[in-house]
């Protein structure tokens, strides 16, 4: 793999970072991940406005304009012969060396990391879910950030092992339904769509928000709360969503099992679709 570290293509073997950076010492960085289709990024301005949102949330000062990020992606699809495929990007911004101690003023030189790998234009459509015994941990900030601090995930993951035909479900400390470790979860009943609010310490995926806007144009109800596991064993269907797996059904949660062929899903899944290759 060939990566963008700082203005520069080089071999992922060459790829470093200070021991001084505060992203690595301290989690202080953000990054977004989302597809390209084809050579062409998908939903690229809503995730850097989230990014640079977040940066200033955390002091970084980091200014990259749409046109410099395209030539970015540009160049790694070239340099890494991925030009006619679906790829995976993660854009990654930490803080940059500040040496030893918590740091209370901006950052000014930010280490920007751009990773990029091909992935298969159909992925698993499918899922289990699983409640997880993790409960979800709180943001550090007002909102959640995408960030590197990531232990939660981690310690979900472990929970379930690593079978891909499974989602672990973040419940909070008061027991209400978050999120999938790395999705956002709905579900429906009586063609009405449900999701966990925002409010519930929950990432507002990029692809979380699109499903909205998407499923509103289509004349569907959706309603944001604070719900309970036992709701989603009411309910006709479920799936989750991330901007690389895009819209996944989920067959089953704990042992209630969700009827085939679940129609809101099906055509979210085909909308999807439709939008995303639709250049």
């Amino acid at each position: 793999m060939i990566v963008y570290v700082n203005g520069e293509l080089v071999l992922e073997e060459e790829a470093k970072v200070s021991a001084f950076d505060h992203g690595y010492m301290y989690g202080v960085g953000l990054f977004e991940t989302f597809r390209v289709y084809n050579g062409h990024p998908f939903l690229l301005d809503d995730h850097f406005r989230r990014l640079k949102e977040g940066l200033t949330t955390l002091g970084i000062e980091w200014d990259m304009n749409t046109e410099e990020v395209r030539k970015v992606l540009d160049d790694l699809i070239e340099a890494n012969d991925l030009r006619e495929m679906d790829a995976y990007v993660r854009w990654n911004v930490s803080a940059g060396d500040k040496g030893l101690g918590l740091y209370t003023g901006h950052y000014e030189k930010p280490t920007t990391i751009v990773y990029i790998k091909s992935i298969p234009q159909k992925m698993k459509v499918e899922k289990q879910g699983v409640i997880l015994k993790t409960r979800r941990n709180t943001p550090e900030t007002k909102v959640r950030l995408k960030s590197h601090h990531y232990l939660n995930n981690l310690l979900a993951k472990r929970e379930i092992g690593p079978d891909p035909s499974l989602e672990g479900l973040f419940l909070t400390e008061e027991g209400h339904l978050a999120e999938g470790i790395v999705s956002n979860l709905f579900w429906v009943k009586k063609r009405i769509v449900y999701t966990p609010s925002i409010e519930t310490g929950i990432l507002n995926g990029i692809t979380r928000q699109f499903v909205i806007r998407l499923l509103q144009k289509e004349g569907y109800e959706v309603e944001e709360g604070f719900y309970l596991e036992e709701d989603l064993y009411e309910a006709d269907e479920a799936f989750v969503t991330n901007s690389i797996q895009e819209v996944v059904s989920l067959t089953s949660i704990q042992s209630h099992l969700y009827k085939s062929s679940p129609p809101v899903t099906k055509k979210l899944q085909q909308l999807y679709q439709e939008q995303c290759r639709d250049f």
